[in-house]
């Protein structure tokens, strides 16, 4: 299959010099290998939503020079196809209904953590309800040999993590009838034969989950590689919410050759089109393979 990869953004806000690691790294992976790029706008968490920040995040990446090569996709216009996965796996018997409260989740956790037992869901309403009334709807995910998932990632080499101990049965539908960004991903990557996912090692910790949910879908597992994250003077990863500054808009070449410094690419260039060129034969040949 050919080569299609994507950028995933969530519009909360506008880009900053850490979503632009991400955005570059997915461009060149998908530039090196001669394949599509495409935009998907992850909005599905409508209260996180801030108006007019999607529009913002493709004007800057045009400003970047990184178009979608085709038109970008918009999770929130995807409802139905949400659905249809969730009943297909209704159907076969891979989701219960849980009645659990966030507070009684966490207490249930810290009494695990203090027997030194798992933080995973405790799965107390895999064989019923026990009276409580609906909220969510979780994947059951298996026990033993069958719940540890490993993968090879392309940037951070050999993962392994155990569904079972680790995570637990996680919400697909949550509690406030949205739907959860697990399966949300999924299903978009599915439908859009995405191959290759190139993101922020801060999702690695969801790819195992990702790929269970693929096996239980029945559709392909993409490769996956996962940048190092952009961290602020404090340590912390840099986001919105640590006080990252949005990119300027005036000045591209130079935060995407901080960008591309970042990502172990070393190059230096008089316009965008002399970046991209440079940037992509280096990243070609690292990972084009």
């Amino acid at each position: 299959m050919s080569y299609r990869g994507r950028f995933a953004p969530s519009p909360t806000g506008p880009l900053h010099a850490g979503s632009l690691v991400s955005a570059l790294a997915s461009f060149l992976d998908a530039r090196a290998h001669g394949g599509s790029w495409i935009v998907r706008i992850e909005d599905v968490d409508a209260p996180r939503t801030v108006p007019g920040a999607a529009d913002e995040i493709l004007a800057t990446l045009a400003h970047f020079g990184m178009h979608s090569d085709e038109a970008p996709v918009w999770q929130s216009a995807r409802g139905d196809a949400y659905q249809a996965a969730f009943e297909r796996l209704q159907t076969a018997g891979f989701i219960y209904p849980c009645g659990c409260t966030r507070r009684e989740i966490a207490d249930s956790l810290v009494h695990a953590h203090a027997r030194h037992a798992t933080l995973a869901y405790p799965g107390t309403c895999r064989d019923g309800l026990h009276g409580k009334p609906a909220r969510a709807w979780r994947l059951r995910v298996p026990d033993g040999d069958a719940a540890v998932i490993t993968f090879v990632d392309r940037w951070q080499g050999p993962q392994t993590q155990n569904l079972a101990t680790e995570v637990g049965d996680f919400a697909l539908k949550r509690a406030d009838g949205l739907w959860a960004y697990q399966l949300a991903v999924v299903v978009d990557d599915a439908d859009a034969s995405i191959t290759h996912i190139v993101r922020g090692a801060d999702l690695l910790d969801s790819t195992a989950r990702q790929i269970y949910l693929q096996q239980c879908l029945g559709v392909p597992t993409p490769a996956y590689l996962h940048v190092d994250v952009v961290n602020n003077d404090a340590g912390e990863k840099l986001s919105k919410q640590t006080g990252a500054a949005p990119l300027d808009r005036h000045a591209p070449l130079e935060a995407l050759v901080e960008a591309a410094r970042h990502l172990g690419i070393h190059v230096s260039a008089g316009s965008l089109d002399a970046f991209y060129s440079a940037a992509t034969a280096e990243w070609a040949k690292r990972f084009a393979r």
